[in-house]
C-alpha cells in the first residue's frame, strides 16, 4: 500500500463532506478498529526486518494526518452551522460583540471646545446663531449699508427665495450674532459666537468658501480698551499655556470704532520662523470698540452702554496649532488627514 496516496485520497475525501455524519463514517474507516491504518499495523510481523520500521512509522503518521484532518472539517461545519444560524435571527449571547471602531475628534471641534472652555471660566456665554441670515443681521446691523465698500470685501452666496420677504444670505462672519446677543441679553454680558461661515472666495491654500470663526462680545458700561486687552491676554495664556505679549495696529471694521489688528508674540520662536514670516509677531484677530450704530441697531442706548468684540479665526487657529499648511485639508473629509488627529 502506497501510504501517501491513501492519505491524499482521504484528505480529498474530507475535505468534500459536508455531513457529521459522513465524517464519523471515514474516520472509522481509516483509524477505527477494523480500519485501514490497523490493517497496515497487523501486517508488520509479516513484513521482512528491514521494512517494518518505515510501515510503522508510516501508519502512525497516516493515522494523525487523518485524525487531524477530521477535526479541521469538523470545526470548519460547525462554524458554518453557527453563521446560518445567525442569519437565520438566531442570537447567541455567549459570542463577543464586534470590535467598534474608535473614532477622534476633529481638529476644528476640539480647539472650539477648548476655545469654549477657556471662555466659560472667563464668565462668557456660548451662543450659536443661524448660517442663513437676513442682510440686516449680516450687513446693516453691523454698520454696513447697501452701498458700502466694505460689502466687496465680503463678496457671498445670495439665497432666492419665491415670493416678498428679507434678503437672504450665507453668513460672511459670525459677527451677526453680536446683534442677536444684544437683542436677547440683559446687559452687562459677555458671549462668544463659534460657528461656520462662508464667503464667495477663490480656493487656494490659504483661501477656503467655508471656514469657522469665533466671534466675542462684551457689554458693559464704562468699557475701555484696556478691557479688550486683558480678555485677550487672558484668552492667549489659556491657549498657549504662558503669558504672550500683544500689540494692537490701526485697523478699519465698520461696526467697530476705534478698531484695531491684534498681534502676538510669535509663541513658536525669538528670532523669527516661518510661522511668522520671520516678524516675531503672529496676526490673530481684528477687534475694537462696538461702533455706536452697532449698538443702536442691538437695541441698546450707546449713551449708557459700551463693549468690545473681536474674532478669532478657527481655521487659522487650527493651522497653527497643528501645522497645517493647506486649509482645504480641513473640510476635505480625507480619512488620510483626519485619522492623524
Amino acid at each position: 500500500m502506497d501510504i501517501d496516496t491513501t492519505l491524499a485520497e482521504a484528505r480529498e475525501r474530507i475535505r468534500a463532506c459536508d455531513d457529521a455524519a459522513a465524517l464519523k463514517a471515514i474516520e472509522r474507516e481509516m483509524v477505527g478498529k477494523d480500519g485501514v491504518v490497523s490493517a497496515l499495523l497487523a501486517s508488520i510481523p509479516s513484513l521482512p526486518a528491514e521494512e517494518r520500521r518505515a510501515v510503522g512509522q508510516g501508519a502512525n503518521q497516516l493515522k494523525q494526518a487523518v485524525l487531524d484532518a477530521v477535526a479541521e472539517r469538523t470545526a470548519a461545519l460547525e462554524s458554518s452551522a453557527v453563521e446560518a444560524q445567525r442569519g437565520a435571527g438566531h442570537f447567541d449571547a455567549s459570542v463577543p460583540a464586534p470590535a467598534v471602531e474608535r473614532g477622534s475628534l476633529h481638529p476644528l471641534t476640539r480647539v472650539t471646545r477648548e476655545l469654549e472652555d477657556q471662555f466659560l471660566s472667563m464668565g462668557y456665554h456660548v451662543l450659536d446663531g443661524p448660517e442663513v441670515e437676513t442682510d440686516f443681521y449680516n450687513f446693516e446691523a453691523l454698520n454696513i449699508p447697501p452701498d458700502h465698500p466694505a460689502r466687496d470685501s465680503q463678496d457671498t452666496f445670495f439665497i432666492e427665495r419665491e415670493g416678498e420677504g428679507p434678503e437672504l444670505v450665507m453668513r460672511t462672519h459670525t459677527s451677526p450674532v453680536q446683534i442677536r446677543a444684544m437683542q436677547r441679553l440683559t446687559p452687562p454680558f459677555r458671549a462668544i459666537a463659534p460657528g461656520k461661515t462662508f464667503r464667495n472666495e477663490s480656493v487656494d491654500a490659504s483661501h477656503e468658501h467655508t471656514f469657522h470663526q469665533m466671534e466675542g462680545i462684551v457689554i458693559g458700561e464704562d468699557i475701555s480698551v484696556g478691557h479688550l486687552i486683558g480678555a485677550m491676554k487672558t484668552l492667549l495664556r489659556g491657549i498657549f499655556n504662558r503669558d504672550l505679549d500683544v500689540r494692537l495696529r490701526p485697523g478699519y471694521f465698520p461696526f467697530v470704532e476705534p478698531g484695531f489688528e491684534l498681534d502676538a508674540r510669535c509663541p513658536f520662536c525669538e528670532t523669527g520662523c516661518s510661522v511668522c514670516k520671520r516678524t516675531t509677531w503672529i496676526e490673530l484677530l481684528p477687534c475694537g470698540l462696538v461702533h455706536p450704530a452697532v449698538l443702536s441697531a442691538g437695541g441698546l442706548d450707546p449713551e449708557r452702554w459700551s463693549g468690545f468684540a473681536f474674532g478669532l479665526g478657527l481655521s487659522r487657529l487650527v493651522m497653527l496649532r497643528y501645522g497645517i499648511d493647506d486649509v482645504r485639508h480641513l473640510l476635505s473629509g480625507d480619512l488620510r488627514f483626519l485619522e492623524q488627529f
